[in-house]
């Protein structure tokens, strides 16, 4: 039995169905909310529900759980989540509870940069967390990843979002030369799925990133070409920037822009290019043969639907 924390979020989503085609059982963790859980359609999976922080519910999901693959956090929440909280304290409670049931295998998804010293949030955290798994004994894969997209992502689909809202111009956070290396969810998928069987990614800590060195302003003309909004891109303070991502955090319900999305602005997220090839033996996909589905969405009616957290 393996069990899919985050099995809703955006990874999850794109995984639990791979899992369930290999022939995996698969529990999905659900936190609870008053919605319906977004999990896969006509994918036949058990569902646990329970919070990073509830002890007993958590216990009683780990029950016959053989593998624990941990995709949840709160970054992409914005303020009103406390990365410290769930990423940190909520991945300590796992893997004690994860011992005690007698998890054999753990796998977590960290990012490029995770330092429990860092300055940033959603890096500290996710060092932080790393460290709880390294120290529980239990045989651990830690995937550090670059900048992920894909259809339902909430990093590029953000940009097209700003840029159809915006008539005429782009604010660029800075300079916009800080360098990604963009990695289809597709891909990151299949490391997850072949890393089940890969003896040799065990108590190791992998970075994981595309084909390819991107500066961020490279990737907003990338997706003004595809998307075809053509705006002129203005280089814009960081503190401007941040005032008005936490205005839009406080007054709407969800908003696309978040001072956590800016902070993946600060630092290069880059690793060695090769990294999937070398690890994993699999050739990624290149970014802008993989985007063509932003060709065929209404973006202003994705901004609207995101907002409202209709998707």
């Amino acid at each position: 039995m393996i069990l899919v924390t985050g099995a809703t979020g955006f990874v999850g989503r794109a995984l639990v169905p791979r899992l369930v085609e290999g022939g995996a059982s698969v529990r999905c963790l659900i936190r609870p909310s008053p919605k319906s859980p977004r999990l896969p359609k006509d994918v036949p999976v058990q569902v646990a529900i329970a919070s990073l922080s509830d002890a007993k519910a958590l216990r009683a999901a780990l029950v016959g759980v053989e593998t624990l693959i941990h995709l949840a956090g709160a970054e992409w929440h914005g303020l009103r989540s406390d990365m410290m909280t769930i990423d940190a304290g909520g991945t300590r409670l796992l893997v004690d509870l994860a011992k005690e049931a007698g998890v054999s295998r753990f796998i977590c998804l960290s990012h490029l940069g995770a330092d429990r010293a860092s300055a940033y949030s959603f890096l500290k955290a996710k060092g932080i967390a790393e460290e709880f798994i390294r120290q529980s004994g239990i045989p651990y894969t830690i995937l550090r990843t670059a900048l992920l997209y894909g259809e339902e992502d909430v990093f590029v689909n953000a940009i097209a979002m700003i840029l159809r809202a915006m008539p005429l111009v782009f604010f660029m956070p800075g300079d916009g030369k800080v360098k990604l290396q963009p990695l289809w969810v597709e891909d990151l998928v299949t490391c997850l799925e072949w890393s089940l069987d890969d003896l040799t990614t065990l108590n190791q800590t992998i970075s994981v990133g595309g084909p390819e060195f991107f500066s961020f302003r490279e990737i907003v003309e990338i997706v003004m070409r595809t998307i075809r909004a053509r705006r002129l891109i203005v280089p814009t303070r960081q503190p401007y920037l941040r005032w008005g991502a936490a205005l839009m955090e406080t007054t709407l319900p969800r908003s696309p822009l978040t001072t956590r999305w800016l902070d993946h602005l600060a630092v290069n997220r880059t690793c060695e290019l090769i990294s999937i090839t070398r690890y994993f033996g699999l050739k990624p996909a290149r970014f802008e043969h993989t985007i063509g589905y932003m060709r065929q969405k209404q973006w202003l009616n994705e901004l609207r639907r995101f907002v409202l957290g209709e998707m």
